[in-house]
């Protein structure tokens, strides 16, 4: 399928093609026959993107402050490294679509196939929405005008926000496309609607709407023109739908609003706001968020879960129902407002010129008769070789920041890439060279010719994937966590006790230079080990602490220190104790120490805290055995204390990534399977894993 992608590295914005994506739970897919291009929020993203370094950085000052604190912490090269596989990643563009539904997912309860529907997705022959992001379009209106929900759901919520009633005079600063559909919708509310902007087309299309519209430019001082226009009593409301550097409309909006008037932001403009001019009016002051309840909660969103309508009168879906039904019944006109409609082929019609164009709305056609396919080659030269084939199944950060990079200067055989979206597959496909982007797991999995699936997905997927993969007989590595409970595991050891295929876990901390070199001098004596995570805090929205998808941070990465240890004192893990600060923990916890009893006698204490300086060293290790000490400190330093012939170690920081990756390349193109971790112990850790989140339930020692 064809995607409009915007490149942060180069600038440039371009239709690829890629791998149309598979519905999934929750989701429908859509065939698309139109989608708007919003020029504001998108002139935005392409000015961006072919900006230089510096002035993308003066744009993202808090993203500096991060890059700073990385520096510190883990240097500047790899720092820089990071850097630049970010600017890589392409962004799609757009977020109004319309289009007809050709595929349902599981517990999708609202749609069936046929169904002409508008969602938030993107410039994509096809795209996979979530249901709760899906509305019905009304038989009497069109594709053309149903395209406009989205963005008219925009300016509703900005509506909802200011609560209007009939009669308020209510002043919309920018004429723009979304303050056009703002204004029509607070007349059909029955307010007096003011509004003015710089552009003289966009001023006679709101006179035409009923709308008291004027040009700033041509005379009239906007404060004293609502002023006059509101008998010197002021605006009751101020909407604000322009993009502005400066801070002169947001004091434009408090000087026009009467006393205790609200004022609400829908579009971007400078917030240095005097306190004067809020204080002696007493004014309100709110920011709109999209379209409305309900946007960025992945409850909602991803999993389908509906706010109740007693409690939560107009979610976002219920606001794009709303604005269908205006346009429905006439209250809310579009026609007129459509500047062009370009075929998807000729986007550069819209996009060559976005910075300047004086558009109001431009709406890109799609061709209907397309067909999806799920996979699309990139590298036909890439030849699947007599064994090793690989396919690696995700293409998120670590796959793109650690994966690939450690993969470079290896034989990997690279056959399939497979991501759910396609867009981070393929541009990773095009980078390193690999033969094919799908978004079809199940149709790489039955391709005869691969040996190796490297999975990299989110942690729920990780055992229903492992276990098909083994059912076919592959030979899998899958990123930690191996699974996220006890049921998922003993699904994946019946899978493997009948797989003729091997298993690998991405411990990676024990192929480190640092840890070989500890291992080696340590020997087989008992030890006390302490080992100090500093994670850092991640915030509490992210899909890791989700127990149903990531699990948590103490089995999706504290499992890492389970395995070193075990790896370090070759033995396994006998039971477990864990304390969390947490006032009222329950089983999520990123702020905890926990504690290992070996079989061998030896001890472990895991600190694995997320309320520490990012600055500081991420990692460390202590080891203490026999009169001896050893300390390893971010996989950049280790120290020897009482060893013989050994003081010190220094490299680069090597958490193990590379060496991992080159054994496992070379084992499965010599046809000997990918178990370089011994078996028991990938499922010892995995069951300390568990018995640490038992223990803080229990609140005392669980037996692994």
């Amino acid at each position: 399928m064809k995607q409009i992608l915007q490149s942060f590295k180069t600038g440039k914005t371009e239709l690829t093609e890629l791998p149309a994506p598979k519905a999934k739970k929750g989701e429908v897919l859509i065939q698309t026959t139109r989608s708007l291009v919003s020029l504001g929020t998108e002139r935005m993203l392409v000015e961006f993107g072919k900006a230089n370094l510096i002035t993308k950085a003066r744009q993202q000052p808090d993203k500096v402050k991060m890059v700073l604190d990385k520096i510190k912490a883990e240097g500047l090269m790899p720092t820089l490294e990071t850097v630049f596989n970010k600017l890589e990643q392409p962004l799609p563009l757009g977020y109004c679509n319309v289009g007809k539904v050709i595929e349902v997912g599981d517990d999708v309860t609202d749609f069936k196939i046929g169904d002409r529907v508008a969602s938030n997705g993107q410039h994509a022959e096809f795209v996979s929405i979530p249901q709760n992001l899906v509305a019905h379009i009304p038989e009497n209106v069109s594709d053309e005008e149903a395209v406009f929900t989205v963005i008219g759901s925009i300016g509703l919520q900005g509506i909802r926000l200011i609560k209007p009633t009939f009669g308020e005079a209510i002043v919309v600063i920018g004429l723009g496309l979304i303050g056009l559909l703002t204004a029509q919708m607070l007349v059909a509310n029955g307010c007096k609607v003011i509004g003015y902007d710089l552009d003289d087309t966009k001023i006679q299309l709101a006179k035409s709407k009923g709308i008291i519209a004027f040009n700033p430019s041509k005379g009239n001082e906007p404060v004293k023109f609502v002023l006059s226009e509101t008998n010197n009593v002021g605006a009751d409301g101020v909407i604000i739908t322009a993009s502005a550097k400066n801070n002169s409309i947001i004091s434009d909006a408090a000087n026009m609003s009467r006393k205790r008037g609200r004022i609400v932001l829908v579009g971007v403009v400078g917030l240095n706001i005097s306190r004067a001019e809020f204080y002696e009016k007493e004014l309100s002051f709110q920011v709109s968020c999209s379209y409305g309840p309900g946007r960025y909660d992945d409850d909602y969103e991803q999993k389908g879960r509906d706010y109740p309508l007693p409690f939560v009168r107009w979610t976002e879906k219920r606001n794009f129902e709303t604005v269908l039904h205006a346009i429905a019944t006439k209250k809310v006109t579009v026609e007129d407002l459509i500047t062009e409609i370009i075929d998807l082929d000729n986007y550069q019609q819209i996009y060559g010129d976005i910075g300047v164009s004086k558009s109001i709305a431009s709406i890109l056609k799609y061709k209907e008769e397309n067909i999806p396919d799920h996979s699309v080659f990139i590298d036909k030269k890439n030849v699947i070789a007599s064994k090793g084939n690989i396919a690696i199944i995700g293409a998120g950060n670590f796959t793109k920041m650690t994966m690939l990079p450690a993969l470079k200067d290896t034989k990997a055989n690279l056959q399939y890439i497979v991501s759910a979206g396609g867009v981070n597959g393929t541009a990773l496909a095009q980078k390193h060279g690999i033969a094919k982007s799908s978004t079809d797991f199940n149709e790489v999995l039955k391709d005869e010719k691969l040996d190796v699936m490297m999975i990299t997905t989110r942690h729920n997927l990780h055992a229903s994937m492992v276990i098909d993969a083994l059912e076919h007989d592959k030979h899998v590595f899958v990123e930690k966590p191996l699974a996220l409970n006890i049921n998922e595991l003993r699904l994946i050891e019946n899978a493997y006790g009948k797989s003729k295929g091997s298993l690998m876990v991405g411990f990676n901390r024990r192929f480190s230079p640092h840890v070989e070199k500890m291992k080696g001098l340590l020997g087989s004596s008992q030890m006390n080990i302490v080992a100090t995570m500093n994670a850092g805090a991640i915030p509490s929205n992210v899909w890791v602490h989700d127990m149903d998808i990531g699990g948590g941070r103490i089995i999706g990465e504290a499992c890492h220190y389970m395995d070193l240890i075990v790896f370090l004192t070759r033995s396994k893990i006998k039971s477990v104790c864990m304390n969390a600060m947490d006032v009222n923990p329950k089983e999520n916890t990123d702020n905890a120490s926990i504690l290992l009893k070996l079989e061998n006698g030896s001890t472990g204490v895991i600190n694995y805290f997320s309320n520490g300086a990012k600055s500081y060293s991420k990692e460390r290790l202590e080891v203490f055995s026999q009169d001896r000490t050893m300390i390893m400190d971010n996989f950049l330093k280790t120290q020897g204390f009482g060893f013989k012939g050994f003081s010190k170690l220094k490299t680069k920081l090597d958490k193990g990534h590379k060496n991992q990756f080159r054994q496992i390349v070379s084992s499965v193109n010599s046809g000997l399977g990918i178990g370089l971790i011994p078996y028991e112990e990938l499922i010892n850790v995995s069951k300390a894993s568990f018995a640490a989140i038992e223990s803080l339930k229990s609140n005392s020692w669980v037996e692994v």
